[in-house]
């Protein structure tokens, strides 16, 4: 009797078309469930005031410019080329004095940076630059 060598044709191959597939479908699940942390940055804790002082109405120039066109100085309408001259005026009767500057947001920033160097221009250096509250 003869023998007969029999060969099965089985290969020991891990299929490998559907990998990609896999490692897609793991990337998608991976990105969906991740939750990224937001950087929070430093935490900075400002000052409070703790007490203020009420300052005497002829102790402070208040400089109101609520447009471009419409500027005034202790509720006397002026123009930007007269905030210098007024100003040392009322400095040279008090030295102390200071200078509310009040501007309205929807003045350009340009307005407010001139008016600020008119300021300088009068060696007006005791200032307070103050903004309208949001009403809540």
């Amino acid at each position: 009797m003869a023998r007969v060598k029999r060969t099965l044709g089985v290969e020991n191959k891990v299929p490998t078309s559907s990998m990609a597939d896999i490692a897609f479908l793991l990337l998608i699940f991976f990105l969906a469930t991740t939750i990224f942390k937001l950087e929070e940055g430093l935490k900075i804790v400002l000052p409070r005031a703790e007490a203020g002082v009420r300052v005497p109405r002829n102790k402070v120039a208040h400089i109101w410019i609520a447009s471009p066109a419409l500027m005034t100085i202790d509720d006397n309408k002026i123009v930007m080329m007269d905030i210098p001259p007024i100003l040392q005026a009322k400095l040279s009767d008090d030295p102390r004095l200071i200078v509310g500057l009040n501007i309205h947001k929807d003045v350009p920033w340009e307005i407010a940076s001139e008016a600020i160097e008119m300021m300088k221009e009068a060696l007006a250096l005791n200032a307070s630059f103050t903004t309208d509250p949001e009403s809540r």
